[in-house]
């Protein structure tokens, strides 16, 4: 609640949040003894979340990193997320102890325990950005049988089966124009590992023509269309960190601490997500701007519902608040 209220994760500012008659400074030693001595559990709090998730079935994952620095300190975020109708819920994470990108035992080892929570028929895909590519990698998802849509470099070079030559990825889809897609349903190899191909020809961030090239386990039809999915992974960091929780304003800089704060505010994030769709679909709609934006996110439309209550005890909508996390309850409460 603390959480909500601050839109921090500063301790002395959630200090002056609590519900408490102690002074604040009291209430600050109880958060410094918390991250110090309390043990949460990851898999615990991965078991709420995907309680929480309002959809069913196989869902689609996606795989990201977000990084910082505090000092000398470098803060490097390895997270597993569940996209959907535009917000990634965030599930399963590691804390990487080192600059960079995650390497194939790291990535292996997040997929495998979301599996061994979830089970592996609960996949319907999984989404990665080109950092996150290698045989090793690729060759585990293959044969696990895990559908991916993972994009690579457009100087990758594939090997054409049928002739046995090797050419650059982007020889393929020379002849597209931006905005056109082509899907190749012929097998290829990609670092040693069969694969279908995918492309699209898209102007980038900096407006340049440039090819965002997929590679897929099987239905290459469905890849593009799949991937334009992985960006809500991102706008879930975003909510995190400025647009939200502001997670960067930790002066944390013990990995386990920060990963027992990162559980706190992917909690925070998903309840005042549900809450916001809640609103949104049964009672206000999120106003729509002259550029057919939304005015505000849902997560921060909930974010404020959430706040104004906790803060004003206003509940305009007469909505269950508490009520929303009253899974976590289900799964704590002991049998």
């Amino acid at each position: 609640m603390a959480l909500c209220k601050a839109k921090t994760v500063c301790f002395s500012l959630l200090s002056t949040a609590f519900d408490s008659p102690a002074k604040s400074s009291s209430c600050l030693r109880r958060i410094q003894r918390f991250f110090a001595e309390f043990n949460l559990d990851h898999d615990l709090v991965a078991r709420v979340i995907f309680r929480l998730l309002p959809m069913k079935g196989p869902l689609c994952l996606a795989i990201d990193r977000t990084n910082w620095q505090f000092g000398q300190t470098d803060i490097n975020i390895f997270m597993l997320a569940v996209v959907h109708d535009g917000v990634a819920y965030p599930l399963l994470f590691s804390m990487l102890p080192k600059k960079g990108t995650s390497n194939t035992k790291e990535r292996i080892g997040l997929l495998e325990r979301y599996i061994r929570l979830f089970g592996s028929e609960s996949i319907d895909c999984l989404l990665a950005d080109r950092e996150f590519v290698g045989e090793r990698w690729v060759k585990w998802l293959n044969d696990n049988h895990i559908r991916y849509h993972i994009r690579i470099r457009e100087n990758f070079r594939v090997l054409i089966p049928k002739t046995g030559r090797w050419v650059r990825v982007s020889w393929l889809f020379n002849n597209l124009r931006v905005g056109e897609a082509k899907c190749l349903h012929k097998i290829y190899y990609v670092n040693g590992q069969a694969c279908y191909l995918s492309a699209s020809r898209v102007k980038g961030r900096d407006g340049r023509q440039e090819l965002q090239i997929l590679i897929s386990y099987n239905r290459p039809e469905e890849s593009l269309d799949s991937y334009k999915n992985r960006w809500q992974i991102e706008t879930m960091f975003k909510a995190m960190k400025s647009a939200g929780f502001n997670i960067e304003d930790t002066h944390l800089t013990d990995l386990h601490r920060i990963g027992k704060l990162l559980l706190l505010v992917m909690i925070a994030f998903v309840w005042c997500y549900n809450i916001g769709e809640l609103v949104r679909l049964k009672y206000n709609p999120i106003r729509i701007l002259k550029h057919g934006r939304k005015a505000k996110s849902i997560f921060r439309y909930g974010l404020d519902i959430v706040t104004e209550f906790l803060l004003r005890g206003r509940n305009e909508y007469k909505i269950p608040i508490f009520d929303l996390l009253s899974v976590a309850n289900q799964i704590l409460a002991p049998d």
